[in-house]
């Protein structure tokens, strides 16, 4: 072990001759813990909260959606679907189309969105997880009769139940062409459909869309061979990056790819911004709780003051001297982060592993118990914030408390 951190190790275990010097260090220690225990207790429940909102959003978000670069709609009769489908890792490629509809049911209405989905939606496992009762998926049946799935907050809005029969709601699109202000049945093109199923997801999904099949909208909008967006449906356990690779490579520079995070970026970069900026509000609290630091070092300093003299006499300069006390206040700076990032982690895996910390009873919510995810870089970066933290702090008051001894002894 050097020298400086052999003496600071042992400036940091022994008695000191005023007791005061050694409960003002175990505060330090303990104000560090608290700052570095709250620091990967928080950005956990963030990641825990981010965990859950994702999964929700990514059961009905493609894994890939392909969109135009210029314009509104995708020519099918010019765009490689066939291609994409034999890409390695390609499950499902589903055209879509998706418009603003005006929905009306049981005298209500409501404006949101209409979204006609291929057939093949009903053979997407990780969507049966989100239609309600059986969770069955059904758009048509073996006569051709098309149905309609709302979200369960569309079906609130409009009073629509699900296991009602004779459930139906009437759709309305804008009308291409020659539209009339004074006419209704001239400005929209409308139909009306069965509703058998309703799905629920993230409320905003839930609140503004109905599915219903491709052909069937088509028709409505009067689409011939056209599509707002191809989605793209991936092997589970595939690699997300390489399968998006290869499909821009495919559809070439005239669309545009998108992963789930990117279809959603204003929702991930919300949720980042939030977990970022409470980082930076508990590292303000850190950084004030290394004041107890600042003081424990100083009086060490002053206490220690024969020894360092004695130190002196025997060879060692300033450079020493300095290296001593600032390995000191790095071993309380890293006493307290690795005692208060331990205690977090144990907190941490325990709540994901038992979820002893409840929403409460009498509430209708996605998860039992609040959500925490542990990442190891969260881990790294605390401790790397808490080493700057405690170097910074310790350097600036060596530096002041030797040149003010300095200054004293001329």
């Amino acid at each position: 072990m050097r020298l400086p951190l052999f003496i600071a190790n042992r400036y940091l275990l022994a008695k000191k001759s005023h007791n005061l010097i050694n409960i003002i260090t175990w505060i330090s220690i303990l104000g560090i813990s608290v700052g570095s225990f709250a620091l990967i207790v928080v950005l956990s429940a963030f990641n825990g909260l981010e965990k859950v909102i994702s999964s929700m959003n990514n059961r009905l978000t493609p894994d890939l959606q392909i969109s135009a670069v210029k314009g509104k709609t995708i020519d099918l009769t010019s765009f490689p679907l066939g291609q994409l489908e034999d890409i390695q890792g390609v499950e499902y490629v589903i055209p879509t189309i998706t418009e603003d509809a005006l929905f009306r049911a049981n005298d209500k209405q409501h404006i949101g969105q209409v979204k006609g989905v291929g057939l093949e939606y009903q053979n997407i496992d990780r969507l049966k997880e989100i239609i309600s009762g059986d969770g069955t998926l059904v758009l048509s049946d073996e006569d051709e009769h098309d149905f309609a799935v709302p979200g369960a907050g569309v079906a609130w809005y409009l009073g629509i139940n699900a296991y009602n029969p004779y459930a139906m709601v009437r759709i309305y699109v804008p009308k291409r062409g020659n539209a009339s202000l004074m006419s209704l049945e001239n400005s929209f093109n409308s139909d009306v459909l069965t509703v058998r199923s309703v799905f629920s997801t993230e409320q905003e999904q839930d609140e503004k869309l109905v599915l219903v099949p491709f052909d069937m909208l088509s028709e409505l909008l009067e689409y011939e061979d056209k599509a707002t967006n191809v989605e793209v449906f991936v092997v589970p356990n595939s690699d997300i990056k390489k399968v998006k690779k290869s499909v821009a490579a495919v559809i070439g520079a005239d669309y545009a790819v998108k992963n789930q995070q990117e279809q959603q970026e204003t929702l991930y970069r919300i949720m980042r911004s939030e977990k970022w900026a409470v980082y930076v509000i508990l590292t303000f609290i850190l950084i004030l709780a290394t004041f107890n630091v600042v003081g424990s070092l100083s009086m060490l300093m002053i206490d220690k003051r024969k020894d360092t003299e004695i130190l002196k006499s025997m060879g060692a300069d300033n450079r020493l001297i300095k290296k001593i006390f600032l390995n000191e206040g790095l071993l309380i700076s890293v006493a307290g982060g690795v005692i208060g990032l331990l205690l977090g982690i144990i907190l941490v895996l325990l709540q994901q592993q038992f979820g002893f910390v409840k929403f409460g009873t009498g509430g209708n919510y996605v998860v039992d118990a609040y959500p925490v995810l542990l990442k190891l870089k969260d881990v790294l970066l605390i401790f790397a914030t808490i080493l700057v933290v405690g170097c910074t702090s310790a350097f600036l008051t060596v530096r002041h408390a030797l040149r003010k001894s300095d200054l004293s002894s001329q």
